[in-house]
C-alpha cells in the first residue's frame, strides 16, 4: 500500500506519495500529475492518505524550519533509464547552498557530452525539491527552468543561500 500525505510550505502545497518510509514521487502541483508520471506498477497500487507519512514528512518540516541537510535522509526510488539514475543519484550531492550547471551534472553523472540529457533527467525529476534538481542551473548563472515555476526555484535557492 501506498502513502500520501499533502504538507504544507512556504510556497504552497508539497505533494507526497510513497511506499512506507520510500518516496516515490513529490511535487508542487497536485496528486494526479505525480501519479501519472510513477511508474505504472506503483499507481496502481491502493493508496492511503495521511495527515504525515512517518519519518518523511518530519523531514521535511525539518527542511523548511531551515534544517537544510533534512532531504538527505529521505529514501527515494523513482523510474527512469540509466543515465537518469546517474542524474539524480548526483543531483543528492549538491551541497544546499551550492548550484551545478547541468554541464557539471552531465559530468559527475558519468557522461560530458550528455548535457541535454543532463536537462531532461531534471525535467523528468519526479521527487522535487527531495532529489533537488533545482540546484542545477545554466552554465553562466542563469536559473534555467523548472517545472513548478521559476518563482519557486528562486525561493528554494534563497532559502538555501545559493541566492542573495
Amino acid at each position: 500500500m501506498l502513502f500520501q500525505a499533502v504538507h504544507k510550505t512556504p510556497i504552497g502545497e508539497l505533494f507526497l506519495v510513497s511506499d512506507e518510509h520510500i518516496l516515490l514521487a513529490a511535487g508542487f502541483r497536485n496528486f494526479k500529475d505525480l501519479f501519472e508520471r510513477m511508474d505504472p506498477d506503483d499507481s496502481s497500487r491502493e493508496v492511503k492518505s495521511m495527515k504525515k507519512i512517518p519519518i518523511i514528512s518530519d523531514l521535511v518540516s525539518d527542511y523548511f524550519s531551515g534544517d537544510l541537510a533534512a532531504l538527505g535522509g529521505i529514501k527515494v526510488r523513482q523510474p527512469g533509464a540509466d543515465f537518469s539514475q546517474d542524474a539524480w543519484k548526483a543531483m543528492r550531492k549538491i551541497p544546499a547552498g551550492k548550484t551545478w550547471s547541468y554541464a557539471d551534472l552531465a559530468e559527475r553523472a558519468g557522461s560530458a557530452n550528455a548535457v541535454r540529457a543532463a536537462g531532461t533527467a531534471c525535467a523528468r525529476n519526479l521527487i522535487a525539491p527531495i532529489v533537488p534538481c533545482h540546484r542545477v542551473i545554466k552554465t553562466g548563472g542563469a536559473l534555467g527552468n523548472y517545472g513548478y515555476g521559476l518563482e519557486v526555484k528562486e525561493w528554494l535557492l534563497r532559502h538555501e543561500g545559493a541566492l542573495k
